[in-house]
């Protein structure tokens, strides 16, 4: 046994024992033929640093980890870091141009040097972070997903999906980072509300007859309309549909179409069509006939002005930004009549009428997002999707919260072809070469891609790199050595037991995920899906840099200890629900540590070390017998919740346990009998509070590794290391009911004396006979046998005969009345006074509080959260004044 510190620091154990796990291989133990239980991290960007989102994801996943290690399993925690094309490419921009280069002075080879020379140096440092948070990784088999093994497992499947016929070159529209100059996924496009303006345009018809009114909040895009469209339905324009209009500037030649993305309500009704650069217009062009081909590009790739194919833009327009481009032909519609002027509520005239406009952006580059068409990689992700959505439908993965299938089945029923190339330098470069007559040939290798092409045809290979989903997507087959391992199960290990992610990216990578690995492996990658929430501010606002609200969770772990910061995450973790921050709650539950700490340095002191059995030592006291019935009830309760993915369930019912069953009654009802006050069973005693001391360090391992581990060792000498311990097993076989209902009432007894006192001021050292009238046999039987509990506890003393007249405290429990006399101890007139006084205050405050809650003026004008502090102020004094009348009617 090893002395315990005074205090309990959980930076002086962190390290050590992380350290200590890591190099003996306690993260994946050696166990042959031990059932294979295996989970996939979500790969964090190479970029990255440890957010608060990171801390609980990471967190659950430990969590379950850790329990299925105890439980024997061949527990696997597959881990490795993502190349996140755009962000490691911009990082390492960065860097250059601190030295004043530009990738484009090195040029593509020597940049992606460059890049691996920062990963090297620089990347991963996620790695070290999520170390300190305590999880338990198969760090010796961490991947990337462009290592050599990573990068064969995406080219094959590439390769093979173009075969299938399911991955194609298109022209459609994608989301254009003009920055970048790279398609992005709507993942990385952040909407934002901007003051905008709508401006409202003439379009002459061609014959003549008359006009057609549009409105606009991009009138630069009218240089590529294709059509106007109006609902088919819509009386003012029915007689026009086939018409022509010509357009303002380019005088293009362009017809009116019916379609029903026109909304008569909205504006004049009539939509201006721009099918190459609005995602909606595209659509609206398709139905009309207009092939993706023939659709008219305004913009390059720097979102500056482009001559159209049919070359009508005017010159002095050519060159100039979006933006730029914006003001010009604002003034010259306004200059040439087309431009019609709104009239504000005063009657004055304004170019423009003011909008709140939903505007896209780059997440990382910070500029408006383009709608663009162009020539892209796309995978046919709608036939994917179908045996997907059947595995769900089949139960064969579930996903917890179910509430989220409905979100599941509307996104994949309805999915849209997958863009998958980037116009990056760093990434997976896209397998396909292409020749001059246009041909374009897809293989793993250069040399197949020749020998496809056949001899003395000249290829160039596509620039191009693949999306970062792409690969993800193949991170449960391709981290165990797929395809040149060729077993289908990939050693048992391939479907895991769950996957757990924030369900931001269920369609990003979590879907993803089911569609190539049912392709690919004939079966789900997971066979449990769990979402978990948003880690929210205190106001329960979204986080944000730019909002300031963020939390470092590494922080916190400075501040309170990792524990603590895993066992807020757990315990707040409900199913379907965000988690609100509050750093107050982290440090309850270092002090919940501390109470542990501390209760394991009362065992020392007391002779109580580790436990020499897996089975609860045979007792014979009632109070013993309770504990190990309450331990195993425990045991019960997070079986369930693990079994649920109860997070929070199996975080507090361990904490119920420990602090209130364990600590706050049991550790006090056995002083008596450790400190030989008349009592037998001492060593009896110490066996037990061993054994059960031992059950909630392995029950509380998953949740606070470090503190568990040091506890586990300093209570004596061990053959193994609590990491790789054995769970409890709830065995009902030590349930005692007649000694559990005994010390159940022992402690209701003990907590209404105590709260009588309490409430009555009788002085805390004040020692009372207690009295008791219409007992029960058993009744007796128990104050009998548990006097030197009640006298140490309850500062009371087991009276026989007559109850002494007077005024006197009385509390029933059950079918007893126990009486305190209290002449001598309390003023009892000024006692029943000060209680009559208090319960007219709280009566007052509860009376006013339901007047203001009954006045519909309040509960509607005021604020949600006043509201709600009304009604818990109104509750709190509602008990409040219960209560004292029960402490009035208590002195008889």
């Amino acid at each position: 046994m090893t002395e315990l510190a005074k205090t309990f620091d959980p930076a002086a154990i962190e390290t050590r024992w992380y350290a200590h796990w890591e190099e003996q291989g306690l993260f994946r133990p050696e166990r042959p033929g031990a059932e294979p239980w295996t989970i996939v991290n979500p790969p964090p960007n190479v970029t990255g640093s440890l957010h608060i989102g990171h801390a609980l994801d990471n967190t659950l996943q430990d969590i379950l980890v850790r329990h299925a290690r105890l439980q024997g399993k061949d527990a696997r925690w597959v881990v490795g870091t993502d190349h996140a094309g755009i962000a490691t490419q911009m990082v390492v921009e960065r860097n250059l141009a601190k030295e004043g280069v530009k990738r484009t002075d090195l040029g593509r080879e020597a940049f992606v040097d460059k890049v691996w020379e920062w990963k090297a140096e620089s990347g991963g440092a996620i790695t070290g972070q999520l170390r300190r948070l305590g999880c338990s990784m198969d760090w010796a088999n961490e991947r990337f997903t462009m290592d050599e093994g990573f990068s064969k497992a995406v080219l094959k499947v590439f390769v093979q999906l173009h075969r299938d016929g399911l991955l194609y070159r298109d022209k459609r529209l994608v989301n254009w980072d003009p920055h970048f100059g790279t398609a992005i996924s709507d993942l990385e496009v952040e909407t934002r509300e901007v003051q905008g303006s709508f401006w409202h345009l003439r379009y002459p018809l061609a014959d003549g007859s008359g006009e057609i009114r549009v409105a606009t909040t991009r009138p630069e895009t009218l240089l590529a309309d294709m059509a106007v469209a109006v609902h088919p339905e819509d009386p003012r324009y029915t007689a026009l549909i086939g018409k022509q209009v010509r357009l303002p500037i380019t005088g293009r030649l362009v017809p009116i179409v019916g379609d029903e993305h026109a909304d008569p309500a909205l504006g004049s009704g009539a939509v201006k069509i721009t099918p190459g650069h609005d995602f909606n217009d595209f659509e609206v062009g398709r139905r009309a006939g207009i092939e993706a081909r023939d659709m008219l590009n305004m913009l390059d790739a720097k979102a500056e002005v482009t001559q159209t194919a049919d070359g009508l833009i005017p010159s002095d327009l050519l060159g100039l930004d979006r933006f730029e481009a914006r003001k010009a032909i604002v003034a010259r519609l306004k200059e040439e009549g087309f431009l019609v002027p709104h009239v504000d509520k005063d009657g004055n005239e304004h170019d423009a009428e003011p909008r709140t406009i939903q505007t896209p952006y780059g997440d990382r580059s910070g500029v408006v997002i383009e709608p663009w068409l162009t020539d892209q990689w796309y995978v046919d992700a709608k036939t994917l999707a179908q045996p997907a959505i059947e595995a769900v439908r089949s139960g064969k993965t579930q996903i917890v919260p179910k509430s989220w299938e409905k979100t599941y089945f509307n996104w994949m029923e309805n999915i849209q072809p997958w863009c998958v190339s980037r116009q990056l330098w760093w990434g997976h470069r896209i397998p396909a070469w292409f020749a001059e007559d246009g041909r374009v040939f897809v293989a793993e290798t250069e040399e197949a891609a020749q020998a496809e092409a056949g001899e003395g045809v000249a290829l160039t290979r596509d620039p191009d790199v693949l999306d970062t989903w792409f690969s993800s997507a193949l991170w449960p087959f391709a981290t165990l050595g797929w395809p040149e391992n060729t077993d289908p199960t990939l050693g048992g290990r391939y479907s895991n037991d769950v996957l757990i992610s924030g369900f931001d990216i269920l369609f990003f990578w979590d879907a993803r995920m089911m569609m190539q690995g049912l392709h690919f492996m004939g079966d789900v990658p997971f066979r449990k899906l769990y979402l978990h929430g948003l880690v929210r501010a205190a106001d329960g606002a979204k986080m944000s840099k730019s909002k300031g609200n963020t939390v470092d969770p590494l922080g916190l772990i400075d501040r309170y200890g990792a524990d603590a910061l895993r066992f807020f995450m757990a315990a707040m973790e409900s199913q379907g629900r965000d988690i609100k921050m509050d750093e107050k709650r982290v440090e309850g539950y270092r002090n919940f540590a501390t109470k542990l700490w501390n209760a394991s340095r009362f065992a020392q002191a007391n002779g109580i070390g580790a436990s020499t059995t897996l089975e609860p030592p045979a007792a014979t006291l009632a109070v013993n017998k309770w504990i190990v019935a309450e331990a195993v009830a425990c045991v019960q309760a997070v079986d369930l919740a693990f079994a649920d993915l109860r997070f929070d369930g199996a975080a507090n019912a361990i904490y119920q346990f420990v602090w209130s069953r364990f600590c706050d009654w049991y550790l006090e009802l056995i002083k008596p009998v450790l400190q030989g006050e008349g009592a037998e069973g001492a060593d009896e005693t110490r066996a037990v509070a061993g054994w059960v001391l031992d059950q909630i360090l392995v029950m509380l391992h998953p949740f606070m590794p470090f503190i568990t581990e040091e506890l586990w060792h300093a209570m004596g000498t061990r053959s193994n290391d609590l990491i790789v311990a054995r769970w409890p097993i709830a065995d009902a076989r030590a349930l005692d009911p007649a000694a559990s209902q005994e010390i159940d009432w022992v402690i209701r007894l003990v907590s209404e004396v105590r709260a009588a006192r309490t409430e009555l001021n009788v002085p805390p050292g004040a020692r009372l006979p207690i009295h008791v009238r219409d007992a029960s046999p058993l009744t007796a039987e128990r104050l009998a046998a548990q006097g030197n509990v009640l006298a140490r506890l309850a500062r009371v003393d087991v009276a026989t005969g007559a109850v002494p007249a007077g005024g006197a405290l009385q509390i029933v429990v059950d079918e007893a009345t126990f009486v305190l006399p209290l002449e001598g101890v309390v003023d009892l007139e000024a006692e029943r006074a000060r209680l009559t006084k208090a319960i007219a205050a709280a009566e007052k405050e509860r009376d006013s509080l339901a007047a203001r809650l009954d006045n519909p003026s309040f509960v509607g004008r005021a604020k949600p959260e006043a509201v709600e502090k009304a009604r818990a102020d109104h509750a709190d004094k509602q008990a409040e004044a219960t209560r004292l009348q029960a402490a009035l009617g208590r002195l008889g």
